[in-house]
């Protein structure tokens, strides 16, 4: 067999297999989600599950990081039709939100992420992707306010702590279309205070 052929069955069979985990991580939680099921799912023994991550941690994570590309490159791709970084970090809040409306991200970021990877990896994870693209946002916010030059490290951190516990809220609510309106008019006030020197 050609190693052409043998990475490309590699790379299908990962594919399954993160297709499958996250559809059943995102349905039934960690805790609920084995490696048989996510084999069987995928369409694959679970040797071949074995193979390719070599716990279900390690799968959790690689589905972690999937969703963490798939909303940094929402982020990236909505943020970039705005014509000012203000406007950019209103509708950077707007589609993190209405992501954390979908049940699967909610389970598997929210959720899961810090329970079964921990803080620490978490904040890994999201600091080389979301959370580096709302720093990068607001740095850019900060110097068209007057404010260049400023660390906005602490910032960002605190501003996306603020949006996965509005995430959260949004979870737990009753009628999260209105959950969303008023978190997103608070969003608005933020970001609306920064754009003032």
């Amino acid at each position: 067999m050609s190693p052409r052929t043998q990475a490309a069955r590699t790379e299908a069979t990962t594919g399954q297999l993160l297709a499958a985990a996250r559809e059943l991580f995102g349905r039934d939680g960690f805790a609920a989600t084995s490696i048989d099921a996510v084999a069987a799912a995928g369409g694959v023994t679970k040797g071949a599950a074995y193979h390719h991550f070599a716990t279900k941690g390690a799968l959790f994570r690689a589905v972690f990081v999937g969703e963490q590309d798939r909303v940094t490159a929402e982020l990236l791709r909505t943020t970039a039709q705005e014509p000012d970084p203000f406007a950019a970090l209103r509708r950077g809040c707007r589609t993190f939100l209405e992501l954390c409306l979908e049940p699967a991200f909610r389970q598997i970021v929210l959720l899961d992420g810090p329970a079964v990877l921990g803080w620490q990896e978490v904040r890994a994870i999201q600091s080389e992707r979301a959370l580096r693209v709302l720093a990068d946002g607001m740095r850019v916010a900060a110097a068209l306010a007057g404010e260049p030059g400023v660390d906005v490290t602490a910032r960002a951190h605190l501003a996306f702590g603020a949006l996965c516990e509005a995430g959260m809220l949004l979870a737990r609510a009753d009628d999260p279309d209105a959950a969303l309106h008023a978190l997103l008019a608070e969003a608005e006030r933020l970001v609306g205070a920064m754009a003032r020197p």
